[in-house]
């Protein structure tokens, strides 16, 4: 383990490395953003609006705003370098519990879990609404494909989705996984998507086909979180059974870290080092896999 950063007073559910890998945000049950050096644990600063528990957060591309989303169903927009809330986003009723920024900075996808079930995408300096998806119950986890035109969403039945993220038509339902999906997430490379959830079991696939090219089974209890490496070439999973495992696209273990003692809810892999943030409990781990 390289460092533990410990500043935060209740479970953190949410970790998002900066676009130059340079800051760590992270955001929990206590209802605070902090931003954070990765190897020195310095805390930057502490966001805190009006969420009691923080369940997502996402950087802008340029790394100037980041978005967070809590359980009340509001979403802030904040200017990283002030602490100033430029945007309060209210289109969801409950339960904000995923959220993405495309990588061209327009547009914000946000999914809501109990008691919304919808995938949202916005303007996230004037909050205009674009789109609503209502196709699936209970949203877990949202992704933008790279060239920020495809959606993929996972939700409570057992489906990812992936839909045009303007017209909201659906193109492909994966439906190979048992119980829910907690993440999914789209390759770098554009190439696969790779989900997890309640079966327990890591899945890659071709967003194109829906064909499962690979399926992972290193871990015991649910997967919870999901980061790829930068290069598409491996993924790594956190889990309900407190590890953080790293794998190829082969289904070769390559890492298996079990510093964690509680259930690991949130991972990031770096964008520009070979390092892995992840979260249990109160802490997050700095790491190499």
């Amino acid at each position: 383990m390289l460092a533990t950063y410990a500043g935060h007073t209740d479970h953190v559910f949410a970790l998002a490395w900066s676009p130059s890998g340079h800051f760590i945000a992270s955001g929990g049950r206590d209802g605070t953003v902090q931003i954070w050096h990765p190897q020195t644990g310095q805390r930057l600063r502490t966001f805190q609006g009006e969420h009691r528990y923080l369940l997502s957060l996402t950087w802008s591309p340029d790394a100037r705003y980041i978005a967070s989303g809590c359980t009340a169903g509001i979403v802030h927009v904040w200017e990283v370098s002030t602490g100033c809330i430029i945007t309060t986003y209210r289109g969801h009723v409950r339960f904000v519990r995923c959220i993405a920024w495309t990588s061209g900075g327009r547009y914000i996808a946000s999914g809501g879990d109990y008691g919304d079930s919808t995938v949202q995408i916005w303007e996230p300096f004037s909050g205009q609404l674009i789109c609503t998806y209502r196709a699936q119950y209970r949203i877990f986890s949202v992704a933008w494909s790279p060239d920020n035109t495809v959606i993929a969403s996972a939700d409570f039945n057992g489906t990812v989705q992936s839909w045009n993220a303007f017209s909201g038509n659906p193109t492909l339902i994966y439906r190979e996984h048992r119980g829910p999906v907690y993440a999914a997430s789209w390759s770098p490379d554009g190439k696969a998507i790779v989900s997890g959830g309640q079966d327990a079991a890591g899945r890659i696939w071709s967003p194109a086909s829906g064909k499962t090219l690979q399926t992972y089974r290193g871990h015991t209890q649910p997967i919870k979180t999901l980061s790829w490496s930068p290069d598409s070439a491996y993924v790594a999973s956190g889990s309900d059974d407190s590890t953080v495992q790293v794998w190829s696209l082969t289904g070769r273990q390559i890492a298996c870290y079990t510093g964690h003692k509680t259930w690991v809810r949130a991972l990031a892999w770096s964008p520009r080092h070979n390092w892995i943030a992840s979260a249990a409990d109160k802490a997050v781990h700095l790491w190499q896999p």
